[in-house]
C-alpha cells in the first residue's frame, strides 16, 4: 500500500482524521494493541477518541497500549511525565484498564527499564502506531545521528528537541536531557503507522518524507518509507510550506 497522504484544513481536522484511523480499527478489533504517543500533535488526536468513546462508538475495555517514550528521571506523578500526560489526556476519560497500558518507567536501573520496554514491544505486536514528528525529523526520541537504534534505548536529547519541548516546562533548564525511547526497529514493527504533523515548523522534516525517496539517519522520519502501510495526516499550512497541492491519495 505504501504511503497515503491526507491534507486536512487545520489542527482540529488533522486530529479528527488521525483519530479516525484508530477509531476504525477499534470498531472491528475490540482487543487491539495501540501504539500511543504524546506531545502537541497527540493532544489534537485524543479528544476525538474520547468523544467516540462517549458516543459508544468504540470501547477500550479489552484494548492494550504501548507508549513510545518517557523522560529519564521523571516520576509517573510528575506533571511533565508522559505517564501523567496519558492519564490526563486519554486514559482517565475512557474505560481502558490501566494495567493494560504501558509507558516506560522514567526512574530505575537503566538496563532493567530497557529490557522491560523491549519485552513489551516484542510481546505486544501493535495493530497501529500513532506518531508525531519533531522539527528536526525525530520520531519518538530517535534523534538525527550517524546511526539509529533498532531496539529501545536511553538517548541524549538533541538541543533542538529540548528547545521544542521547553514549552511544556517552566523553563528550558527544567527539560530532562535524556529519555527512554522505542527504537526505530520497534516503531516499524507496527502493522500500520499513522503520523500527524501540524504547522510550517515541521516543513523541513516532512518535506524529506514526502517529496523524495531518500532514507537517512539525519532525518529519522524518512525511515517510514521502509514500511508498507503508513498514513500521513498534515494541515494545509504545512502542505503549503512544503509545496503540496490540497489532495489526498497514495504517494506510492
Amino acid at each position: 500500500m505504501g504511503l497515503k497522504l491526507i491534507i486536512a484544513k487545520d489542527a482540529n481536522a488533522v486530529g479528527k482524521k488521525t483519530a479516525a484511523e484508530i477509531i476504525n480499527l477499534l470498531k472491528v478489533k475490540k482487543d487491539a494493541v495501540l501504539g500511543l504517543a504524546t506531545g502537541g500533535t497527540a493532544e489534537a488526536v485524543y479528544p476525538h477518541l474520547i468523544k467516540a468513546y462517549e458516543k459508544k462508538e468504540i470501547d477500550f475495555k479489552n484494548v492494550k497500549s504501548v507508549n513510545l517514550d518517557e523522560y529519564k528521571g521523571l516520576d509517573p506523578k510528575n506533571e511533565q511525565s508522559y505517564r501523567y500526560f496519558m492519564n490526563k489526556n486519554l486514559f482517565d476519560h475512557v474505560n481502558i484498564d490501566k494495567k493494560n497500558t504501558f509507558v516506560p518507567k522514567g526512574i530505575g536501573e537503566k538496563e532493567k527499564i530497557l529490557k522491560e520496554f523491549n519485552d513489551k514491544i516484542n510481546k505486544l505486536p501493535r495493530d497501529i502506531q500513532l506518531l508525531g514528528v519533531g522539527p528536526n525529523g525525530h520520531i519518538a526520541f530517535n534523534e538525527p545521528d550517524e546511526a539509529l537504534h533498532a531496539d529501545a534505548l536511553c538517548v541524549k536529547l538533541d538541543e533542538k528537541t529540548i528547545k521544542a519541548n521547553a514549552r511544556f516546562f517552566a523553563s528550558e533548564k527544567e527539560v530532562p536531557k535524556e529519555a527512554f525511547s522505542m527504537g526505530m526497529g520497534g516503531i516499524l514493527k507496527a502493522k500500520k503507522i499513522v503520523i500527524a504533523a501540524i504547522g510550517k515548523g515541521k516543513a523541513a522534516a516532512m518535506k524529506e518524507l514526502l517529496t523524495n525517496d531518500k532514507v537517512t539517519t539525519k532525518c529519522p522520519v524518512t525511515f517510514l518509507k521502509l514500511h508498507d502501510d503508513v498514513v500521513v495526516v498534515i494541515d494545509q499550512e504545512l502542505a503549503d510550506a512544503i509545496g503540496l497541492e490540497k489532495k489526498k491519495g497514495c504517494k506510492k
